[in-house]
């Protein structure tokens, strides 16, 4: 990653909304799992998804999470497939079977961005 384009993404975050973050996160997370051609940069990039997705999970979960009850229970459906998923592919990575996670990051993605 060039200096200029990291200062930039910084800079970005810092003046961003919390949506604006997840959603930068999750195109990060897609940029990446697409940009992986084989193990093992294919199984980092899964796993860092993994992990953004399971901090999802802990925030939607979380008694104070002031997501409606609806959507919460239809991103935790989505992150259930995403854990599912993501087991799947790093038992047996495949960079052919991994748009599936690439498009839900980037409409997942769209959708936090857009709500501004």
């Amino acid at each position: 990653m060039h200096a200029s384009y990291a200062r930039q993404q910084l800079a970005a975050a810092e003046t961003a909304s919390p949506q604006e973050v997840e959603g930068m996160a999750l195109i990060t997370a897609a940029r990446r799992i697409a940009e992986a051609k084989q193990p093992p940069e294919l199984l980092h990039a899964l796993r860092q998804n993994w992990q953004l997705w399971t901090i999802f999970q802990a925030e939607l979960c979380a008694p104070e999470c002031a997501v409606p009850v609806q959507i919460r229970q239809n991103l935790l459906s989505l992150a259930n497939f995403v854990d599912k998923k993501t087991i799947e592919l790093l038992r047996a990575p495949d960079p052919t079977k991994v748009d599936v996670l690439i498009n839900i990051n980037r409409q997942i993605a769209g959708g936090l961005m857009a709500k501004q």
